[in-house]
């Protein structure tokens, strides 16, 4: 019987970010406002941050 990897989600929320890398949801806000980093929208308008 073949075991089912877990799915690895391609986009992560801030919380999950800032969880990760040690740094405030906050401060991700700030990084993409100088252009640090990019962000993609969902259709909620919600921020979701590449893996990569």
């Amino acid at each position: 019987m073949e075991k089912k990897l877990p799915r690895i989600k391609a986009l992560l929320t801030p919380g999950e970010v800032a969880k990760r890398s040690g740094v405030a949801v906050s401060a991700l806000h700030f990084y993409e406002s100088k252009g640090l980093i990019t962000s993609i929208r969902n259709s909620g308008n919600q921020r979701r941050y590449k893996r990569d």
